[in-house]
């Protein structure tokens, strides 16, 4: 294990919105390291988002990742021999992580022309709580309900 942990490099915000969290995800969405292609899909998406809406596409994309952040996870822990589910808070750091990768794992996954549609369609389905990242959060929050019970493990 590390003596220290290590240090978090500052991110640069992005060159349209501002924000860090576009630059997060981003950089979440990069292939390979072509920034410059992951930064086309995701601006041509938000652009799509907001055809498709009517609305303000950067507004609808914050929307869908908060309904698709988790509050609680289940983390395995060994005791006496059994392995127990045990609901956890997510750290704060760690559920935007979560949000970012299940939306760019569960739009690669979908089906449609370029990365731009189905990013576009996973935004605009999150944003409703509908799509498959917003059943990931509701199945990690049904799984962690159903294990409650064990939550006097915690660590």
């Amino acid at each position: 294990m590390r003596k220290a942990q290590a240090k978090k490099l500052p991110l640069a915000p992005d060159g349209r919105f501002n924000d860090k969290l576009v630059t997060r995800f981003i950089n979440n969405l990069m292939w390979d390291g072509k920034k410059s292609t992951a930064i086309t899909i995701f601006y041509d998406a938000v652009d799509k988002v907001s055809k498709i809406t009517n609305e303000d596409g950067y507004e609808v994309w914050k929307k869908a990742l908060t309904n698709i952040t988790p509050a609680v996870e289940v983390r395995s822990r060994r005791i006496g021999g059994s392995t127990f589910q045990i609901p956890t808070e997510v750290r704060a750091d760690r559920k935007v992580s979560l949000s970012i990768k299940w939306m760019i794992r569960y739009s690669r996954e979908r089906n449609g022309r370029t990365m731009a549609d189905k990013l576009a369609n996973e935004i605009v389905a999150a944003s409703k709580g509908e799509g498959a990242s917003y059943k990931k959060k509701e199945d990690i929050h049904r799984m962690a309900e159903a294990n409650k019970a064990f939550s006097h493990f915690k660590v």
